[in-house]
């Protein structure tokens, strides 16, 4: 092989084109004098000249290549049979025999994929270059491979030679920095999961389930949440969330945003009023931050959802034959900008009805119209069926989400089951209307214990029942306005005891002195009822309700119940 002949057609080895034009150019230009004339050649030169530099052409390859620090190899033919190694090659994987193959005598390219590079190279006649491979020394190196030609440089090249730099301390600042990503991604993942309910609240008249994704690039975890809370009565809210921007301070604003809602749903106010305070915390919280928000109530008495948005995408609800309905209306901005009067909307939910809340990571795409992602989940849940959780997978998959997405996702499904057979036995519904004076309490009362007694609860729980609607009736007679009913409500696992009436003056348990004649009755109701409340509802009114859990899961009589 000739060294010299192949001096001037390495293009692989960084700068030294660069470095041959720059040295011809020197050559090519003569010394001036002062005066701007060009001195008359002479067979000496002055001592103050700088030493003659010679060209690229004259440098000798081989003692070039032997002192670079970088490791280089020539290797020729289609068995790519070693032609030379520098010491530096040498020093880093040893000695190899010349006139062998790459294959047998050059174990560390093959572990490292650079012979099909080879052959490459040597065919289309064009430099590659493949970057960062860790060696078997355990040090990093980025491979130029260039092919060189005993002739005509633009014809295909006879050898290959390959020229390893070392990059270890790069590769490793690199990995540093790639493990610190990965350390504060794995933290706001933690948090964010951390501050999504642990287990979803699974409430009597809905079956429920939800999912979290977390983005897949960078420490790309936002602020999407969602949440199930039991508002007693029978009634169930519902959220889902969505912070804007990502890593942990997201993640942190998401976790005051969701206490702050389940603080709120306590207070059982209608959707807007929640989303009405949420809006003026979020300004508190971060005048800069916003977040969009949808919070339903599902009331199974009512066989409705109803909603408010803060800038969130629409719910859907598909029915009992197939058909999805998009509840877009009404939507106001999303919390922290202030100044917005929210309003409710409302959905039918009856049995049979599936119903989704997501975050715009499930259908906002970059490359289509938020709409048509919308349309695309419409048509995925139209065709779903199953458990929620199967119908949770299910949209995920037909949205074409993988690890790698670049956006977080939360879907939170919920349907109202269509219960046929013994099972819809453990589900009843009684109502009767309080016309009259003081004479519709003992028809209340009689009311009651018919009703209990046709359900065939046990003897002490239908006293308990009984006393309870009395005295619920008595004190909205004695407070409350027409319109007055009383429900009666089974489910398997407790007996819901309302009242309700045109008076939105909301009761508060009293501690009555032995000589007060009244205040006595929701006192009886918190004592013997598991659990009780009031509300407002719409046009004016109130509902006060009690509920009991019922023994051993729901049976009567004490036989057990699966759900």
């Amino acid at each position: 092989m000739n060294f010299t002949r192949w001096s001037a057609r390495l293009p692989g080895i960084p700068g030294t084109q660069r470095r041959a034009a720059a040295r011809t150019e020197l050559a090519a230009v003569p010394a001036r004098r002062a005066d701007g004339s060009v001195p008359a050649a002479r067979a000496e030169r002055p001592t103050d000249e700088p030493v003659p530099v010679p060209a690229v052409d004259e440098l000798p390859a081989r003692e070039v290549l032997d002192r670079v620090p970088a490791l280089v190899a020539l290797v020729n033919g289609p068995d790519h049979r070693i032609a030379y190694v520098n010491d530096a090659y040498a020093a880093a994987f040893g000695v190899r025999p010349l006139g062998a193959p790459a294959r047998e005598a050059l174990p560390e390219l093959r572990e490292l994929g650079l012979l099909p590079l080879l052959d490459q190279v040597l065919r289309s006649g064009r430099p590659r270059t493949l970057k960062s491979r860790k060696a078997p020394d355990g040090r990093s190196y980025t491979f130029t491979c260039t092919p060189v030609a005993e002739g005509d440089h633009r014809t295909a090249g006879t050898g290959v030679l390959v020229f390893a730099t070392d990059v270890t301390d790069h590769a490793e600042a690199a990995e540093r920095l790639r493990a610190s990503e990965r350390r504060q991604r794995e933290t706001a993942v933690t948090l964010q999961r951390s501050l999504l309910p642990q287990v979803l609240e699974q409430p009597d008249d809905l079956r429920i389930a939800a999912t979290y994704q977390p983005g897949g690039t960078e420490a790309a975890v936002g602020g999407d949440w969602y949440d199930v809370i039991t508002l007693g009565g029978g009634r169930t809210a519902l959220v889902i969330g969505d912070v804007m921007g990502r890593g942990v301070r997201a993640a942190a604003v998401m976790g005051q945003l969701r206490t702050a809602v389940r603080a709120y749903a306590r207070l059982d106010l209608p959707p807007h009023e929640v989303l009405q305070l949420l809006d003026g915390l979020a300004t508190e919280i971060d005048a800069n931050q916003i977040a969009t928000c949808a919070y339903a109530v599902h009331d199974p008495n009512e066989g409705r959802l109803v909603y408010a948005s803060a800038g969130h995408l629409p719910i859907l609800v598909r029915d009992e034959n197939g058909t999805v309905q998009r509840a877009d209306e009404p939507t106001g901005p999303p919390l922290g900008t202030g100044g917005w009067v929210h309003t409710s909307g409302s959905v039918p939910l009856g049995p049979g009805s599936t119903a989704v809340l997501y975050t715009d990571g499930l259908v906002e795409r970059r490359d289509e119209d938020l709409d048509e992602g919308i349309t695309s989940l419409e048509r995925a849940l139209a065709g779903a069926t199953g458990t929620p959780q199967v119908i949770c997978d299910r949209l995920v998959r037909s949205a074409g989400v993988q690890a790698d997405h670049d956006d977080d996702v939360a879907v939170l499904v919920l349907q109202h089951p269509a219960r046929t057979g013994p099972d819809s036995e453990l589900f009843r519904n009684a109502a009767l209307e309080l016309l009259g004076g003081v004479e519709a309490a003992p028809r209340a009362r009689a009311f009651a214990s018919g009703v209990l007694t046709s359900w065939r609860f046990p003897p002490d729980l239908h006293d308990l029942g009984v006393l309870a609607a009395s005295e619920l009736v008595a004190n909205s007679l004695q407070h409350g306005t027409p319109p007055m009913r009383l429900r009666l409500r089974r489910t398997d696992r407790r007996l819901i005891i309302e009242v309700t009436d045109g008076d939105d003056h909301l009761p508060r348990r009293r501690c009555a002195t032995p000589v007060d004649e009244s205040g006595r009755g929701i006192a009886i109701v918190a004592t013997i009822a598991t659990n009780w409340g009031s509300r407002r509802t719409p046009g004016r009114g109130k509902a006060v309700w009690c509920e009991f859990m019922l023994p051993r899961g729901g049976g009567t009589n004490g036989e057990p119940v699966t759900r």
